[in-house]
């Protein structure tokens, strides 16, 4: 009873007092967003979901972190749609012993493919686009004008659905082209860094490994490309477009695309590690400066939309609720446009976004990157959740199934989640917390 009294009046001085300035004290500065906007995942602290009925959730990241040696992690699941569980654990920076908080940003990595995906969708609704439009060649978004060194002249064939479904040609022959920026930039004649245009123009020059639409291969240069059909058809750049259609209709406010190295990082971003050696090779910019993967090794703004999005646990877990397709909250896209992400025989090889779903109703989406690992899981049952991880291990991205293990297992030991939304702990009067009944002892 005294534990709930202290977590009750915790949380009304927060509520209460919410408004006044967030700071991270490693960083030195406190955070203001430009739109003037403060994120509700900043207000939250890890206290506020300390509950017995879900100290298991507790025990089990806390083991899976010590067993695979993960500096910091946060985790955010919804029921029916209502935040139940925000927590952060272990380090955001371990050489200032500096603690995730719920607040903290991570890479999210390829989940920001589903952000692309959604994006599409959005300008499919409104008829800017249609699935089947071609992309290259005299007819297509992105015409001759701006790509018409292509030697293939199966890329001409290739449509919005080929980039959305992984289905466009293009295979790991030549290697991965996102991660190729410096080779790239010789090659065209450019100075690093590359652009987006610069790394399509190149590829254009390589013929397809199979016509469009015949089989699937996973593809980052498809979701590069997704971002610049939303560019050109929007007017405005693509983060832009994401936030102003996706994220403030949503309440997200803290969702950004990342950058490179360890100076740029957001003030409350994560610092990022790896759990083996760490190899250096040369950055992106063509500095000739030797670097990790992790801080300048890989162009987090040229992934942009394939993979360059930063976000906290509860705000995408925010995200998610407005497309799950059930009923608690509206959705940002209509139930039939999400039903068509989702759908194998609508979407072709591969789904719109979304890495798998099963025949259970569950979906789900993974992001790897070197120093960062990321998992979001949509169930049937109504529970959604998100595990952000700021740490790679020797697995490198096998490390998700290892993840999914121990989260299914931990969520089917909570017999009853709180009485509790902390998705409204940003509004002037907030009531996340309901009065609990006595035979229910949840705190």
């Amino acid at each position: 009873m005294i534990r709930k009294i202290l977590i009750l009046s915790g949380l009304i001085v927060v509520f209460f007092f919410g408004e006044i300035a967030l700071t991270f004290s490693d960083k030195g500065n406190s955070y203001i967003l430009n739109d003037q906007e403060v994120a509700f995942s900043l207000k939250l602290e890890n206290r506020y979901s300390d509950f017995a009925v879900t100290e298991g959730i507790d025990n089990s990241v806390n083991d899976f972190m010590k067993r695979w040696k993960i500096r910091g992690m946060s985790v955010a699941v919804t029921k029916d749609e209502e935040l139940v569980y925000a927590k952060g654990f272990g380090y955001a920076n371990a050489e200032k012993m500096e603690t995730v908080k719920p607040g903290h940003l991570f890479r999210i990595a390829s989940v920001s493919k589903l952000i692309t995906a959604a994006a599409i969708m959005k300008l499919f609704e409104e008829q800017q686009l249609g699935l089947d439009d071609l992309v290259f060649g005299p007819e297509g978004i992105l015409d001759s004008s701006f790509h018409n060194n292509y030697r293939d002249q199966r890329i001409e064939m290739i449509t919005v659905r080929h980039l959305l479904n992984h289905t466009a040609g293009w295979s790991r022959l030549y290697g991965d082209p996102m991660f190729n920026s410096l080779y790239i930039s010789e090659k065209m004649d450019v100075e690093p860094p590359v652009e987006v245009h610069h790394v399509i123009d190149y590829t254009l020059t390589k013929k397809l490994s199979f016509e469009p639409g015949a089989r699937y291969s996973y593809s980052n240069l498809g979701y590069a490309i997704l971002g610049r059909i939303i560019e050109v058809k929007s007017g405005i750049p693509y983060e832009d477009f994401v936030i102003m259609n996706l994220l403030k209709p949503a309440g997200i406010h803290d969702m950004h695309i990342g950058r490179s190295f360890s100076h740029q990082l957001y003030p409350n971003e994560v610092s990022y590690y790896n759990t083996g050696k760490t190899p250096l090779i040369n950055a992106f910019d063509g500095s000739g400066k030797q670097v990790p993967l992790y801080y300048g090794g890989n162009n987090i703004e040229l992934l942009a939309a394939a993979g360059g999005w930063v976000a906290s646990a509860p705000e995408l877990a925010k995200l998610l609720v407005v497309l799950d397709g059930f009923d608690y909250q509206r959705d940002i896209l209509k139930r039939e446009t999400l039903d068509i992400m989702v759908d194998p025989e609508t979407a072709g090889y591969g789904l719109f976004g979304w890495r798998g779903k099963d025949q259970s109703g569950t979906w789900w989406r993974t992001g790897y990157l070197s120093g960062s690992t990321a998992l979001l899981v949509r169930q049937q049952n109504g529970i959604n959740w998100v595990v952000l991880m700021n740490t790679s291990t020797y697995r490198q991205s096998h490390i998700q199934r290892y993840v999914s293990s121990m989260m299914f297992d931990a969520l089917r030991e909570v017999d009853l989640w709180p009485y509790l939304n902390l998705f409204l702990i940003d509004q002037e009067y907030p009531d996340p917390l309901s009065i609990l009944s006595e035979s229910n002892p949840l705190l």
